[in-house]
């Protein structure tokens, strides 16, 4: 007979840990102008007080709404979030005039926890997204292709990701990915018996059926259509990945994942071939010094983590600055250069735990959409950082996409706690505990087991004495 697992809330836990995830981030910004000027940065109880409050107020939401979510979750996204608000004010500190990024992204901070709070207050039970398949899934694709409309869409670095809404600039991609994946979740929940029929057996793998290769064809020819028009390899990778992840959760058919592998190779390939934007982020991967000019922020960059070394140079006293885009999409090499590997190995950790908690929310969920739903999250999370990472260090070609809840945007800051609630409301309906149950003779009842009463049948002293004639 299985045990049963009764979670506990462990909400001291969690602020207890959010009070240490505080502490690397407000360390790290007191630290840089202490090394730098040799004193603390002016007014600096302010921003101080204001990150104090916004996890305050994240805590008491989780604490109120959602008690048995996880308590690793909210900890390990303020950790990251103050680790690279602190890097970006370092990078302030060297731009002439003196930046204002790290205010704005602290706004953007604010804002962000409110999407995580309005996530948690609203959508307490999140199968009411199951309803919506086919239409999350359009709006899904409508945001992702978004920046191709004439007038709307802006290219920035070689990739049109970006739309214009006034004086502000959204990258629809990053909530696209929040909407396709509970699309794709949904999806798949009903048609998982369907696509794990086994078709033809070659070489001892069961492929699948020819007329159930239409989703994955789609998804493969949208990533692609992403990867042709928008110039942007991150964030093909990123959908095509996803989706490919989740189908074998689902069917858990090997051969899907095999067949999706194929099916990147392939179009990686054309489009070296055929598309001069990833030729030359091959070009810059394998050998950046064959273009100096070309590949500058990337020399830079491995200049910079070479000088960090094992364990960096120190809060301040590197020179990140001299990479371009070192607050976005080189953060990552910032913080290599002035926390050192040993720094950059320890933000890998609290994403690996990031990744962790949430596959751990998918293996106790109760049902498949919900199973499904947190798997998906956390694939996006682990792609969209093995991507970025790999990119930065030169194990992989750039791909453009940025670090989660640390590089300087608010499209993609706001998109990623939204991200977090939906994890933290699911990990509380995997938690708590399952209602008591009143009336002991219903738990004995399944689903195609009913129970019924007999009626009490009066027989009299003669019928009961003589078998012919009893009741039956």
């Amino acid at each position: 007979m299985s045990e049963v697992v009764v979670f506990r809330k462990r909400r001291g836990s969690e602020a207890f840990m959010m009070l240490m995830a505080l502490a690397l981030g407000t360390g790290g910004y007191l630290l840089t102008s202490l090394d730098m000027n040799g004193s603390l940065p002016a007014g600096w109880p302010v921003p101080v007080v204001i990150m104090v409050g916004l996890a305050l107020v994240a805590h008491l939401v989780v604490r109120w709404r959602i008690p048995y979510a996880d308590p690793l979750i909210l900890p390990l996204v303020l950790a990251l979030n103050g680790v690279g608000l602190a890097m970006i004010h370092r990078l302030d500190l060297v731009t002439t005039p003196p930046g204002t990024s790290a205010q704005l992204q602290l706004v953007w901070t604010a804002v962000a926890v409110a999407a995580f709070c309005i996530v948690v207050l609203v959508l307490r039970d999140y199968e009411v997204l199951h309803r919506y398949t086919y239409l999350l899934f359009l709006a899904g694709m409508v945001l992702l292709l978004l920046p191709l409309i004439p007038g709307l869409g802006s290219t920035r670095n070689g990739a049109r990701i970006w739309i214009h809404l006034g004086q502000y600039t959204f990258q629809p991609s990053e909530a696209a990915k929040i909407i396709l994946a509970i699309a794709f979740a949904s999806y798949l929940v009903d048609k998982k018996d369907v696509l794990a029929l086994a078709g033809k057996r070659v070489l001892g793998i069961d492929l699948p059926r020819p007329r159930d290769l239409g989703p994955i064809l789609l998804m493969w020819l949208a990533s692609l259509a992403v990867l042709v028009f928008q110039n942007d390899l991150g964030t093909s990778l990123l959908f095509f990945g996803l989706f490919v992840m989740m189908l074998y959760v689902a069917t858990e058919r090997p051969s899907w994942p095999i067949l999706g592998t194929v099916l990147f190779v392939v179009g990686a390939y054309a489009a070296y071939l055929f598309v001069g934007h990833v030729q030359v982020r091959v070009s810059a991967w394998l050998d950046p010094f064959s273009n100096y000019d070309q590949n500058y922020q990337i020399i830079q960059a491995q200049f910079g983590q070479a000088w960090g070394g094992l364990f960096g140079t120190g809060w301040g006293l590197g020179r990140p600055g001299l990479t371009p885009l070192a607050k976005s999409d080189f953060i990552a090499a910032s913080i290599n250069e002035e926390l050192g590997v040993v720094g950059l190995l320890a933000i890998m950790v609290i994403y690996a735990l990031l990744v962790a908690r949430g596959l751990r929310a998918a293996l106790g969920s109760r049902d498949p959409f919900g199973k499904l739903l947190a798997a998906g999250l956390s694939f996006s999370v682990a792609l969209q950082v093995f991507a970025i990472l790999g990119g930065v260090t030169r194990l992989l070609p750039l791909t453009g996409l940025t670090t989660p809840f640390m590089s300087q945007g608010g499209s993609s800051l706001v998109a990623n706690w939204a991200m977090a609630g939906l994890l933290m409301v699911i990990t509380h309906q995997c938690r708590r505990p399952a209602p008591a149950i009143e009336n002991p003779m219903v738990s004995l009842a399944s689903d195609t087991t009913q129970i019924v009463a007999l009626p009490v049948v009066a027989v009299d002293d003669a019928s009961a004495s003589d078998p012919q004639g009893a009741a039956v």
